[in-house]
């Protein structure tokens, strides 16, 4: 069986002295774990070298690849543009200051191939290790992730965390998002969820940035959150036969368009035999008038 092939998205705003570590150990660790992926660092306008980083790794690393986003920035939109670009059977998005660890993206696509739709990854779960979280943050974060939980009837306790891993189709039928900024960690994992993918939650690992800042600024964000909260809430609240049967539809339409490929490969099998068959006849009936 074909190995499902993993696509990583990595926003990235001036970032060029936390990539080199971020994406070496990450090609380092897929390939040691046989996984076929490709990398795509998305360049949200950047003013250093970040873009210059990721060109010279391009050069030893042909699954690296870079897209360079024009303004206006912002998180949200540097994620949409990663997510248009994907080509494998599963996203997940990793940040780009080594903050998200190598063996955590592995453990997702391994639930995943055990046939989950989704992996949330949670920071507050037993087995879980977090270093360098600010405090003022932490706060903040289990106060929404609870009001989250309670919203929503669900188990899951770090919906605002970026690192998730998703199957591309659930991606494809979630979409088209519409956040701008650190919002869309909660409009792509609350849009699974009202949707009731088969969705796992592990514990993984966390670590604070070494070098440069976060630019998530939480009073700037609050309406931002708030805003894509209610929306995906009401829907779930007024619209939820519509989005089932949505999705229901997409993948109906999904398998139908691959039993068709599966008929005409099929087909195409039973040409290929009929041919071989007329060709090893007309072999056998050749030999004896060339032996005359």
């Amino acid at each position: 069986m074909t190995p499902l092939r993993l696509s990583i998205v990595i926003p990235a705003f001036n970032e060029e002295q936390n990539l080199p570590r971020t994406l070496g150990d990450l090609s380092a660790t897929l390939r040691n774990e046989s996984i076929p992926y490709e990398i795509i660092v998305v360049n949200d306008n950047s003013r250093d070298g970040t873009e210059r980083v990721v060109r010279e790794m391009m050069k030893v690393d042909a699954d690296l690849r870079i897209v360079n986003r024009r303004p206006p920035g912002g998180f949200g939109r540097a994620i949409r543009t990663g997510l248009d670009e994907v080509t494998g059977d599963v996203v997940c998005v990793v940040m780009a200051d080594a903050s998200d660890h190598p063996a955590d993206v592995v453990a997702c696509y391994r639930k995943i191939c055990e046939g989950y739709d989704c992996v949330f990854g949670s920071r507050f779960l037993k087995g879980s290790k977090v270093v360098d979280y600010p405090r003022g943050k932490l706060i903040v974060n289990r106060v929404v992730n609870k009001l989250m939980q309670w919203m929503f009837r669900c188990p899951f306790n770090d919906l605002t965390n970026a690192f998730k891993a998703y199957r591309t189709s659930v991606v494809r039928e979630s979409g088209p998002f519409h956040s701008c900024h650190f919002n869309i960690t909660i409009e792509m994992s609350l849009s699974a969820l009202v949707r009731k993918y088969n969705i796992a939650q592990i514990p993984i690992s966390w670590t604070g940035r070494t070098w440069g800042s976060s630019n998530l600024r939480l009073r700037e964000m609050g309406r931002r959150y708030l805003a894509t909260l209610l929306r995906v809430y009401g829907d779930k609240l007024l619209l939820s036969d519509d989005i089932l049967a949505d999705r229901l539809a997409a993948r109906a339409q999904a398998e139908h368009q691959t039993d068709r490929v599966g008929r005409r490969l099929q087909e195409m099998g039973d040409r290929i035999e009929l041919l071989e068959a007329q060709l090893r006849l007309a072999e056998q009936t050749a030999e004896p008038c060339e032996a005359r």
